[in-house]
């Protein structure tokens, strides 16, 4: 007779989970519903229709810019947690109880097991592309100069269209006032909401081709892309909320800074080497940065405290994203899954955490409040959203086209085009010190690609001088 016990425990920790989610939920509704009097609305006027109880996410808006972000952080990392937690309590349980070993299975035990065991390597299907690609020309039968400029112009085009879409209106709805009802402007503020949508759209898409490819087997327990995944979306959200206190041209210019966190991460998780001049393009590109912050001037943002802000929020941007570049190398490494499949398993669990941290607050309700009183945003948000996952899936193709070198350059003009954009349309203002600092990343950035292919490239001839040798040490690539 089959035993039920171990299906029943694992249901009750999913069980138990919900219930406590709601009750903290509750409980942090009440404490902010009962703040201080200045942040409470006030009651509606004699005769007036009643006012709706507003959502925990709706309360976090009424407070105060400055700390709001920290409050809304909170509350975000607590909705990540009521994924994280009874995860790791059934995959502890399951492995002390010896769970995905039974001869008995049942669709809970498969679904455990798919999580945190994997599909071993039996019908292990051949990767689409590395994790880096394999360069030039590995796409198949060598091309003609023609096609080579043809693939190479719709690479670009497909990059800069994409991201510089994704850009614009990345700012758009960040900083901009939509109008409403009777003409009443206002802001739409729930950066998550946004990370959910463009992870809902990136998976989506990668699973269609994934399924038409019919290559969804690999070796990595699904569990494994969990951490990429909080640390992607926190990277996200970080990016989306740091558009409140600094402006978008210093944005795209602190995401060059993160060489230096990616460095640090690399000795860290990967135990890499690094080279004299990727220290010295580092330096260089934090001077650039200082230049750059110095000689930019924001009349809506002021204040020292929101620049201090802005750039805190963009250090932990940038922090978290060089843990997503190594944590997924590692994993490419580790089970040789291909880009797309990383994507989707990256995605899945970002939908799920967003998903569930909008649900606990009441997220997605205020949202949509907003979108239905505010028609331009829902084009707006769909726009970003498919920007997003198309600029992913073109990053893959020419990476695995053309090489980590062509697509870096592509991805450095973008970001110049893209800091000419957002000056000229949302009109910010940058002296002559903060174009030199602009100058000084890109040059760079420039010059770190140049010493990365020259010294492979001497590599490769001393290499063939002795007649092969042992391989080069791990690179970093910009």
């Amino acid at each position: 007779m089959r035993n039920y016990v171990p299906d029943i425990i694992i249901l009750f920790i999913i069980i138990v989970t919900i219930t406590v989610v709601r009750l903290v939920s509750q409980i942090l509704h009440e404490t902010l519903a009962d703040g201080p009097p200045e942040l409470v609305l006030p009651p509606p006027a004699e005769g007036a229709a009643p006012r709706l109880e507003l959502s925990l996410s709706q309360l976090i808006d009424q407070k105060s810019k400055e700390y709001s972000w920290l409050l809304r952080l909170l509350v975000n990392l607590f909705g990540y947690f009521c994924i994280f937690i009874p995860g790791v309590l059934i995959y502890k349980y399951a492995k002390r109880t010896k769970y995905m070993e039974r001869s008995d299975r049942s669709h809970l035990s498969a679904l455990v097991k798919f999580c945190y065991s994997g599909t071993g390597t039996d019908g292990l299907d051949r990767p689409l592309d590395g994790p880096a690609g394999a360069g030039k020309g590995a796409t198949g039968n060598k091309r003609t100069t023609a096609q080579e400029c043809a693939l190479l112009c719709y690479c670009l085009v497909g990059l800069m269209g994409s991201y510089l879409t994704w850009g614009v209106l990345q700012e758009k709805i960040m900083t901009q006032e939509y109008e409403g009802p009777e003409k009443r402007k206002s802001h739409f503020k729930d950066s998550q909401f946004l990370v959910f949508s463009n992870r809902v759209l990136g998976f989506l898409i990668t699973a269609v081709y994934l399924v038409a490819k019919r290559q969804f087997r690999h070796r990595a327990p699904l569990y494994k892309y969990s951490f990429a995944s909080f640390s992607n979306i926190m990277s996200a959200w970080f990016q989306y909320e740091a558009l409140k206190f600094v402006n978008f041209p210093t944005q795209v210019l602190a995401k060059s800074c993160k060489i230096i966190p990616v460095m640090i991460m690399g000795k860290i998780i990967s135990r890499n080497k690094y080279e004299f001049y990727e220290y010295l393009t580092a330096v260089m590109i934090s001077v650039g940065m200082i230049f750059f912050l110095t000689g930019s001037t924001d009349e809506s943002k002021a204040s020292a405290m929101t620049t201090l802000t802005g750039v805190l929020l963009l250090t932990f941007y940038m922090i978290f994203d060089s843990f997503t570049s190594n944590w997924q190398g590692e994993l490419f490494k580790s089970y040789s899954m291909s880009s797309i499949q990383m994507m989707c398993g990256v995605n899945l669990f970002s939908t799920l955490f967003t998903g569930a941290s909008l649900a606990m607050q009441g997220g997605f309700y205020s949202s949509l409040v907003f979108a239905v009183d505010h028609p331009k945003f829902v084009v707006d948000c769909v726009v970003l959203s498919i920007s997003s996952a198309i600029g992913q899936l073109f990053i893959f193709y020419t990476i695995a086209t053309f090489g980590a070198v062509v697509f870096t350059i592509i991805m450095t003009l973008r970001q110049a085009v893209a800091i000419l954009l957002s000056c000229l349309i949302y009109q910010h203002r940058i002296s002559f010190l903060g174009v030199v600092g602009v100058l000084i990343v890109f040059l760079a950035i420039f010059l770190r690609v140049y010493c990365n292919q020259r010294l492979k490239a001497i590599k490769q001839r001393h290499q063939s001088a002795q007649g092969g040798g042992s391989g080069s040490k791990p690179r970093i690539n910009v």
